[in-house]
Parts: C-alpha cells; sequence; structure tokens
C-alpha cells in the first residue's frame, strides 16, 4: 500500500481525494494547537483509522488519548465514493481530559485509479498488475510489451513509415500499437480543481508517443461502429513537444482507452524501456499550480528486431532481373516453384542493374503479445537497390528499419552478405533461442582493415535477444562472412550443420582425382580458360594463398565452435578454393563457391562450380552431395558463373528469403 502525508488545519475542514489503495498519514501534533494534550478520532463507516503508536479503532475513538510528538493518524478506505467529499473525518483536541479545544475536520473522496497494461503478456489488459511499473524477463517475467510502429498504412502516393506521422488516419494502425486502459471508479464528477495528467519524460518522448480513445459509453457494439466511421478521432495525447496532458475523468466506474506508439528500437541510447506516468493532481489555490498526490506508473519493452535463421520455413524469395541474368532467374524459378514457395522478382526499374538482393536488406520481424509482423532492414551500402525496401516492401503490417552512415565511413562490409544468424544454439550453460547474430570485421591487428559501421554494429547488440559475435572477414575482397559460412537443416545433433568453405577439403578432392589417374581432368569446361587437376596441384604460389585462406577460416571456425558450442561433428568442409588478388592482398573464390547457397527447407540453390568431371560428373558436386543429401536434403546447382561468379558474387548474395517467425517469444529468454 502506498503511503502519502496529509495535514488538517485545526479549525478549519479540508478536503481531499482519497485514492483506495492508498494510505494517508497526518501526523497530529503538527496540525494541534500549542495547548493540546489529549485527542479523540471520530469518522464515517467507511473510513478506517489507525494510531501510530499502534492503537486500534473502531468507527471512533470518545476516550481522550495522550498526543505525543511523532503520534500519527492512518487513514484508508476501502470503496469508492458514490459522491464528492461524502466521507468524514474530524480530530477533537484537549488541553486536558476534559477541556475540548477544538476540532479538525477531513472530508474525503475515495476513487479508484489503475493505469493498466497487458503486464502479464497474455494479450489482455489486466486490472492493476502489480508488476506492471516494472520489467522483467523469462518465462516468469513480467512487464508490456511495445512494437515499433515501422510499417506503412499509407495509401497516398508518397508512402511513409507510420510513426513518422504524428496522427491515426487508418483504425488499422491501432493494430500496431500497445493498449493502454485508465480504469476509474468514483463519483460523477472529481470535485473542483482535481484532474488527472498523464506524463512523460523528456527522454521517454523521443521513443513513444500516446493517442487516446475519444470514445466513451456501455456499449462496446456501438464503440466498434463508431471506430469503422471515424478513423481520426483518436487526438495524440503525449508527444515530444507535449510532456505532460490532462486526460478526462469519466466518472462512474469507467475505462479510457490509450493507444501507445512505439517510436525508436533499442539502440545504443535508448535500453528499450519506456515509463508512462499518471497523476492525479491538487489544487492547492487559485494562481499557484497543482500538485500530485498520486502516481501510478507503467512500463513498456520496446520489441526488438530479430533475425531469421536458414533453419526457419522460407515464405517468399526474391530477386532481381538484370540484363545478364536470365539463365539464373530461370533455375531460381524452378528451383522455388519446387520448394512450394513465392517468388518476387525485382526487375530493372527498380533495381536500375544491381543485382545484389542479400546485400541491400536483411528480413527480420518484431513481436509482441497482441502482433507480429516483418521488417526489413535496410543496409546503410545505399547503391542502385536502395529505394527497394522502402517502395517495395515497406506497406501495411511490413515495417521499415534503417541505419544511416555517412558515405566516408561506409565500406563492403556493411552489406548485409556480411550480416547472418546462427540458429538456437545452448553455449556453457547458456541458452539462445532465437540464435547468435553473425558479422564480420576486420582482423584485431589490422591497422587500416574495414569494418562495419559502428551505427549498424550498436543497432544490432541493441536488440539483446540474439547476442552478435564478431568473425574476421577482412582477408576477403569483399568481406563478407557468407563466402565461407552458411547453416543448413539437419534432422539429429543440434538440428543443423555449419558449413565452412575449406581449400583443405578441395586439395584432398584433387588429390584422390591425381591418384586415380584423373589429374588431366579440367576445371571450367566450357565456361572460361581451363585449368588441370595436375596444374592446380604443381602451382606452389597458388597453394600458398589457400594455406593464408584456410588459416583465416581456422581462425574463425575456432570462433564459432567456441561462441556456438559447436563440435566437429556439427562442422561440414565444404571443397572451395581461392585466390589472392595481389594489388588488395585479399582473396576471392576460384571457382563458385558452393557455401554461397541459398537455403529453402530441405533444397539447396548451390552455385554450379564446373569442377573436374570423371565419367561425366562433376567430382565437386559429388562431393557435396555425398555430405549433405545425407541429411536427408536435395542439392540443386544453379549456373550463376557469367552472372554472378565472375563479379564476385554468387546464389546467395543475388537472393534472398523472407522467412517465418520463431514460434518462441523473445521476452521468454532468461538475461
Amino acid at each position: 500500500m502506498s503511503s502519502r502525508s496529509l495535514r488538517l488545519e485545526f479549525g478549519h475542514v479540508v478536503r481531499t481525494v482519497y485514492v483506495v489503495g492508498q494510505e494517508l498519514r497526518v501526523n497530529l501534533n503538527s496540525c494541534a494547537p500549542v495547548q493540546s494534550k489529549f485527542f479523540s478520532v471520530k469518522c464515517t463507516d467507511n473510513v478506517q483509522c489507525q494510531i501510530l503508536p499502534k492503537v486500534q479503532y473502531g468507527a471512533s475513538s470518545v476516550n481522550p488519548l495522550p498526543l505525543g510528538k511523532n503520534t500519527v493518524l492512518l487513514i484508508s478506505m476501502n470503496t469508492a465514493s458514490a459522491v464528492a467529499n461524502e466521507s468524514k473525518l474530524s480530530v477533537k483536541f484537549y488541553a486536558s481530559k476534559t477541556e475540548v479545544i477544538g476540532n479538525a475536520v477531513l472530508h474525503l473522496t475515495a476513487v479508484e485509479i489503475s493505469l493498466d497494461v497487458d503486464a502479464d503478456r497474455d494479450g489482455k489488459v489486466e486490472r492493476n498488475n502489480p508488476n506492471k511499473a516494472s520489467w522483467k524477463w523469462g518465462p516468469n517475467g513480467h512487464g508490456a510489451i511495445l512494437l515499433v510502429n515501422c510499417d506503412s498504412e499509407s495509401t497516398y502516393s508518397y508512402k511513409q513509415v507510420d510513426h513518422e506521422d504524428n496522427e491515426i488516419t487508418k483504425v488499422s494502425d491501432l493494430n500496431d500499437m500497445s493498449k493502454m486502459i485508465l480504469r476509474t471508479n468514483g463519483p460523477k464528477t472529481l470535485p473542483d480543481g482535481y484532474k488527472l495528467c498523464l506524463h512523460i519524460t523528456q527522454a521517454d518522448a523521443e521513443c513513444v508517443r500516446v493517442f487516446r480513445n475519444k470514445v466513451s459509453g456501455p456499449s462496446s457494439a456501438l464503440k466498434s461502429i463508431y471506430l469503422k466511421l471515424f478513423e481520426k478521432d483518436y487526438p495524440i495525447v503525449l508527444h515530444k513537444r507535449k510532456l505532460g496532458n490532462e486526460v478526462p475523468y469519466l466518472g462512474g466506474n469507467a475505462e479510457l482507452v490509450f493507444y501507445v506508439e512505439g517510436l525508436r528500437f533499442p539502440d545504443k541510447d535508448f535500453d528499450g524501456l519506456i515509463n508512462i506516468n499518471l497523476s492525479l493532481l491538487e489544487p492547492i489555490t487559485e494562481g499557484i499550480p497543482e500538485t500530485p498526490i498520486f502516481t501510478d506508473k507503467v512500463v513498456f519493452r520496446v520489441a526488438p528486431w530479430i533475425m531469421t535463421p536458414n533453419t526457419l520455413n522460407p515464405v517468399v524469395v526474391f530477386v532481381c532481373s538484370v540484363s545478364d541474368n536470365h539463365e539464373f532467374l530461370k533455375s531460381m524459378k524452378e528451383l522455388v516453384e519446387r520448394s512450394r514457395l513465392k517468388l518476387k522478382v525485382c526487375y530493372q526499374y527498380m533495381n536500375r542493374g544491381d543485382r545484389w538482393m542479400q546485400d541491400e536488406i536483411e528480413f527480420g520481424y518484431i513481436d509482441s503479445p497482441h502482433h507480429k509482423f516483418p521488417v526489413v532492414l535496410d543496409s546503410p551500402r545505399d547503391r542502385e537497390l536502395q529505394d527497394f525496401p522502402y517502395e517495395e516492401l515497406l506497406g501495411p503490417d511490413f515495417g521499415y528499419v534503417t541505419r544511416h552512415a555517412s558515405k566516408e565511413e561506409v565500406s563492403s562490409l556493411d552489406s548485409f552478405g556480411n550480416l547472418e544468424v546462427s540458429p538456437p544454439v545452448t553455449v556453457n550453460g547458456k541458452n539462445y533461442p532465437l540464435g547468435r547474430i553473425i558479422i564480420g570485421v576486420a582482423f584485431p591487428t589490422a591497422e587500416n582493415g574495414r569494418n562495419m559501421t559502428k551505427v549498424v554494429q550498436d543497432f544490432l547488440w541493441a536488440q539483446k535477444v540474439q547476442e552478435p559475435i564478431a568473425l574476421y572477414s577482412d582477408w576477403l575482397a569483399v568481406g563478407h562472412v557468407d563466402e565461407f559460412m552458411t547453416f543448413v537443416p539437419a534432422p539429429d545433433r543440434k538440428k543443423f550443420r555449419l558449413l565452412l568453405a575449406s581449400p583443405d577439403a578441395a586439395y584432398k578432392v584433387f588429390r584422390n582425382l591425381q591418384a586415380n589417374g584423373h589429374g588431366t581432368a579440367k576445371m571450367f569446361p566450357g565456361k572460361r580458360e581451363e585449368v588441370s587437376v595436375d596444374e592446380i596441384l604443381n602451382n606452389e604460389g597458388f597453394r600458398g594463398e589457400n594455406v593464408f585462406v584456410q588459416s583465416c577460416i581456422d581462425w574463425n571456425r575456432d570462433v564459432l565452435k567456441k561462441e556456438l558450442g559447436l563440435d566437429e561433428e556439427d562442422i561440414i568442409d565444404l571443397p572451395v578454393l581461392f585466390k589472392v588478388i595481389p594489388e588488395e592482398a585479399r582473396a576471392v573464390a576460384f571457382y563458385p563457391d558452393m557455401v554461397n547457397m541459398i537455403v529453402l527447407g530441405k533444397n539447396l540453390g548451390i552455385p554450379k562450380p564446373f569442377g573436374p568431371e570423371v565419367n561425366g560428373s562433376c567430382v565437386l558436386e559429388a562431393e557435396v552431395r555425398s555430405l549433405l543429401e545425407p541429411l536427408g536434403l536435395n542439392c540443386t546447382f544453379i549456373d550463376d558463373f557469367a552472372s554472378y561468379h565472375q563479379k564476385l558474387g554468387e546464389v546467395h548474395c543475388g537472393s534472398n528469403v523472407r522467412r517465418e517467425p520463431f514460434a518462441f517469444r523473445w521476452w521468454n529468454m532468461e538475461l
């Protein structure tokens, strides 16, 4: 029970509003005349009194008690008042047990006030949850959840993210907000001068807005009709230029519905927690500001942006159509149809020749107990595809978020082939039920290395639920982690395998070929200048380049084993060779990089390597099939040689997949 200090005035009537659940504390000595030695208390039946030092009273006390310096009267009430000032309490002061000096009188108006949210996360706004003013992670946690209103309900030619507009123009926009309900019970009106005020801090005002529903009345059916007819009847209550605002007291047993809108994702300067307060203000005298006598508080946490790993079910595949990738598109369409998925093609009017769909965007989602929807994270690379996520993806229940950086800060490592996420893992007893984000950065000792820009890294770390892992990828000319690693689903162990590019595995395949008399078999049949297995194995400089590459991958292998809790049995090495570009001292794939694949459930779209053939069969394809098909995976090899590989990318770089969200709800994580 909250406690509030109250002062009585000898010889006067004090009127106040009492909030049910409070305890009023009156220091009787402070309001007593100097000559007072004794006192007695009398109150109406609905007022409970207690004296400290502790003496219990019934409805009243007629026998005078000694008045001490620290005599305190505790006052409480159990029910709301029907009319204002209906409850009474009087304190009689005595100079002696028989000599009455006078009275101090209190008139009370009891009201019930509760600012309520969905603190137990069941999709319903319960009444006065005791945990509504705090936030706790875990399955036994509590605290309300708020979505960033980052989709667009706009039907205008000029599209914008909903939170950029400080008005509600479509009722459907309310689904993206969290309900907050002010429940009151009491007389028809509050006593003169009393008012209710909703308020937030300046810091929180940058992250949240609050609207209210003008509709009131007993009929929910009528309310529903009203909502459909009057979409704009939701006045804004709180925003960054209005930190406090009076809200109506409806009288009787009533509910006033508010809609809370998230404006910002968690970030380096915002932990995601938002406090909203409701205060009952009491008038002092005309020309003097009112003072708060009761405050109720609720806490929201803004839902994080969550990435989806390859092990989640695919929904839609995205690719670009450019002037020279017709055959690639044909193969992708066949793979997508076989997987019974939708294919969305971004045509040249929108992509303007930019084929790298993976590099521009990363798909994720946001989730709350009452609503969830996909959200695309737009890379700061800002090349010709930069308009695609905003113009083509942003819409009703499809959100958009980006982080801006100066052109000087942005490098190839800011493309989202350099942003991946693992499946769920447990590491040294710590559970990551939503997996862990993986990014590529420069080696720790590099003086002029490239790194993912700080604003993007800060954003990813601030989401909390998929704690990032930094790998060393700057050794690659393009510098993306998807050039040497990916994940595929598996029926056993951890329910996935980590696939790593492996020059050592490739050399093993080629040495076996040579040992079996196939040293003259050649790479790249019909694609470019052919090179034999013998030539590859006899090239010591080329071998040295791949020793370097293998050492870089092994560094990352050890990091991934440690950070994802993997054993060697959880890792499959795919045979891939690299070459180092002398002027850059960085590596690119020598032949199509089979790790850079698209994963559509059990169907894999793998870059066709154009390896040496034995009896009409590509030995590299055969090796990969032997490694992956025992896991129940279907390998389809796609020719991306001219349209992607020779432009330093592969199948994964040129495609993207929106996937189903996790069944696991992020707020149930133990952090």
